[in-house]
């Protein structure tokens, strides 16, 4: 399969399953509807002690140059860097794989990156080794500027078990720590920003909302895959979560 086939048929999958997530969830946004029927701000959004920005995996390797890039990755980091100072508390994630991790396509002689095998935990992608810790793929983008946060989350370090959400890995009963750590600092309200739009952002917001907390995504914060409409099918599904769909300008940063 090459990767494009790939990504098509991960993309549906990732539909599949988000919407199997929000079986339960209410039907509709709260609050009023965005073009999109996504739950917008009705008015610019003063961040105070109860807010926290959760940037996902802002690291080389979905970067240009990176070893999964999603397009135009870096054109977040300027945006965040320009809304991150209105928020005291900015927790990070990153991507922090061990040396033969199982969800890299070299642990697994006879398999190619982009193939699937079958894990005690369910279906898993191969992917191409990345993000391994120490690493230079596995760093921050160096032009992302937030000397506030006071957290970073590593996901998908247990060498048995991948992560997308910042919240759960793979195996959906492993929990992160962050709901917990959200909770003993008061945080109510989450704004998430990151990379990507379809993938591991609406995991962590889907999964935020599930946690109970107030959530919001940044649209022109995030980037996203968007094969055969990932992106537009992610959206709706986040709106009939109630999480808000924002843009930056949406955030008082006075």
């Amino acid at each position: 399969m090459n990767r494009r086939s790939f990504l098509r048929a991960l993309s549906a999958g990732c539909a599949a399953m988000i919407g199997a997530q929000l079986a339960d969830a209410a039907a509709a946004a709260q609050g009023s509807s965005g073009p999109r029927g996504m739950a917008r701000a009705q008015r610019k959004i003063k961040p105070d002690r109860n807010c926290a920005l959760l940037i996902i995996d802002v690291q080389n390797c979905f970067v240009a140059g990176g070893t999964l890039a999603v397009k135009d990755g870096e054109a977040v980091v300027p945006v965040i860097n320009r809304i991150a100072p209105a928020f005291g508390n900015v927790i990070l994630t990153q991507d922090w794989h061990t040396p033969g991790h199982v969800s890299f396509a070299s642990a697994h002689p006879g398999h190619k990156p982009y193939e699937t095998v079958t894990l005690p935990y369910g279906k898993q992608v191969l992917w191409p080794d990345h993000c391994v810790q120490g690493t230079a793929d596995a760093a921050l983008d160096q032009d992302l500027h937030v000397p506030q946060a006071a957290l970073i989350i590593r996901k998908g370090f247990h060498p048995e078990v991948d992560s997308y959400s910042a919240f759960e890995e793979a195996d959906r009963k492993t929990p992160t720590g962050l709901a917990g750590y959200l909770r003993e600092r008061g945080i109510e309200r989450l704004f998430v920003a990151g990379l990507a739009t379809d993938f591991c952002v609406a995991w962590t917001a889907l999964d935020a909302r599930k946690a109970g907390f107030d959530t919001y995504v940044i649209a022109d914060a995030c980037r996203g895959i968007d094969i055969d409409g990932s992106v537009a099918a992610a959206w709706a599904k986040l709106a009939a979560h109630g999480v808000k769909r924002i843009q930056s300008i949406d955030i008082d940063v006075a």
